[in-house]
């Protein structure tokens, strides 16, 4: 197995987009103001392709092996992710007319994995461990000492995943209505 993990670019979008919204869920309709599958996915292929957004190719990195792309993690600091979703908030308004409000999903202080996913046919391969601890030395690169994301409470074998790797919850959390638990690992 020779996986490598490399800066997304535009081009990925097609392979990035599904992984996205099979991670994130009803939130990418809250990201794209879609509500079709088909729009959605459109939606966050834009996004991707797009520089002032948290799921930009800017800020995506994916574990490919041979160029076929096998899993995606989206990475930015808090403060950096409230920059980002102010820029989509006004696109938002702009495009449908009307008030949208995206949460914030990470402290200011902390380096935030928005977003990690493996494809179906790549899972128990240790891939989303390998984007685990690519998102961890890109933390200490950096300079960050906390390293934090969110589980949706429901989601018991992704929690003992990022337990066993070390991270910890510190508080409950609310996306889009929808409880999570706000996990950090110290870097």
């Amino acid at each position: 197995m020779n996986l490598l993990v490399r800066q997304a670019s535009m081009l990925d979008a097609e392979d990035i987009a599904p992984l996205i919204y099979e991670a994130i869920g009803d939130i990418a309709a809250r990201l794209t103001g879609a509500q079709e599958d088909k729009a959605i996915l459109e939606g966050l292929k834009e996004l991707i392709q797009s520089e002032d957004n948290r799921h930009s190719y800017l800020y995506t990195y994916v574990a490919h092996e041979e160029e076929k792309i096998l899993g995606m993690i989206v990475l930015y600091d808090g403060k950096t992710g409230k920059d980002l979703d102010g820029h989509l908030m006004k696109k938002l308004q702009k495009k449908h007319g009307s008030s949208y409000r995206i949460d914030k999903e990470a402290h200011d202080e902390e380096y935030y994995i928005d977003t990690v996913c493996v494809a179906p046919d790549a899972r128990g391969r240790g891939i989303g461990t390998l984007l685990l601890h690519f998102a961890e030395q890109q933390a200490k690169k950096l300079g960050y000492t906390k390293l934090s994301l969110n589980v949706e409470t429901e989601k018991t074998k992704a929690r003992s995943l990022y337990e066993r790797e070390g991270f910890v919850v510190t508080e409950p959390w609310e996306i889009i209505g929808e409880p999570f638990y706000h996990m950090v690992k110290e870097v």
